[in-house]
């Protein structure tokens, strides 16, 4: 069985435990419904996996659609997920939310929120200079970068101003609180990487 599938973030809101009536933060995913679209095996390809597609598009360039041509898709997302029994799986086989189950932990990836060009203090917490004796312009100034005449130059790695955000992140031990295997939606607690219709991984923890 393949332990994920693809997804689009849709909105965060609250919902209340059932039990005890408490308020929970939850992030709401349209997972699927995903096709499989290329079965990989230790013979032909050294490991065993499933690539599966999500959300069709008729914009897509002759590699990807003459990739996804044996499973007849035009799918935007690909991505591929590990299995546990490769002959199980088949191309053109349709998964949707219902391989996942309440209470279950899972791990969810996306590219986070850009944040343009940001510096020393908003990227990556400095502190900013005093804001007394005189010093009139240090308040979110980085300060000395460390480089004298030895080394001689500035160190790869140091912590300056720049992009901030845009970046594949994972977000592991997520519960899944509520699953409406009908529409395809999960409710997921707690936050999760990227703005509204980012494109997400979400794989169950083993």
């Amino acid at each position: 069985m393949i332990q994920g599938l693809i997804g689009k973030k849709l909105k965060m809101t609250t919902t209340f435990d059932s039990e005890n009536g408490d308020a929970v933060p939850v992030t709401i995913i349209k997972a699927g419904p995903c096709k499989v679209t290329q079965v990989k095996t230790n013979n032909k390809d050294g490991y065993e996996s499933a690539q599966i597609g999500f959300e069709e598009t008729r914009k897509l360039n002759k590699p990807s659609s003459g990739h996804q041509k044996r499973s007849e898709s035009n799918f935007k997302y690909l991505k591929e997920f590990p299995v546990d029994d490769v002959d199980s799986i088949e191309v053109g086989q349709l998964l949707d939310c219902g391989i996942f189950e309440v209470g279950d932990r899972v791990s969810v990836t996306g590219i986070s929120k850009g944040k343009g060009f940001a510096g020393t203090v908003k990227r990556h917490n400095f502190a900013g200079g005093p804001k007394t004796h005189g010093q009139s312009d240090r308040h979110r100034a980085p300060g000395s970068i460390g480089a004298g005449s030895s080394p001689g130059r500035v160190w790869k790695g140091t912590k300056m101003s720049g992009h901030m955000g845009s970046e594949r992140v994972t977000q592991k031990g997520l519960k899944i609180v509520k699953i409406d295997v009908k529409e395809n939606i999960l409710e997921i607690k707690g936050s999760i990487p990227g703005s509204v219709s980012t494109a997400l991984m979400i794989e169950k923890e083993r």
